[in-house]
């Protein structure tokens, strides 16, 4: 009786053993899904090309992946933000970090220059794109302080 009582527990564990790796396969996806993050905000103060590239790269690549993006543009890199904004566009895409900003904008994200940019600046809101805001020191602390909005700042 014990050989059959053998046989039978080595043929359930071979039938579960399918069904205990898919139930662990869901487990580690449950578990993946809670790291992601819904809401970013972009902080993007670098006067370099290439950061305020691989910055809007990053942004429009989060939101292709579902996340609402948003972005704070401050000192130089509120020029991107601007009507008469020029750069060297950057290989491989030929692009450049205003056209990537425009384009995150049209796919659904947030702009906003620093509430210092312009009054120190010689430019004015009517020198913003359509869709770029001024950024108000209370909502932007208030999406740095939130838990669920992860911050990244180049």
């Amino acid at each position: 009786m014990s050989n059959v009582l053998k046989v039978f527990t080595l043929a359930m564990l071979v039938a579960l053993a399918p069904a205990h790796a898919m139930a662990e396969k869901q487990k580690d996806n449950r578990a993946n899904k809670g790291n992601n993050v819904d809401e970013v905000l972009v902080i993007l103060s670098s006067d370099s090309n290439q950061t305020q590239g691989m910055a809007m790269v990053l942004a429009n690549t989060m939101a292709e992946q579902g996340a609402k993006v948003n972005v704070l543009l401050c000192d130089e890199a509120g020029d991107l933000a601007l009507k008469s904004y020029k750069a060297e566009a950057l290989a491989p895409k030929n692009v450049t970090p205003g056209q990537m900003l425009r384009g995150l904008l049209k796919a659904g994200g947030t702009a906003n220059v620093c509430a210092l940019y312009l009054p120190n600046s010689e430019y004015g809101k009517d020198d913003l794109i359509d869709g770029v805001g001024v950024a108000m020191p209370p909502q932007m602390a208030g999406q740095m302080l939130d838990h669920k909005i992860r911050t990244f700042s180049f």
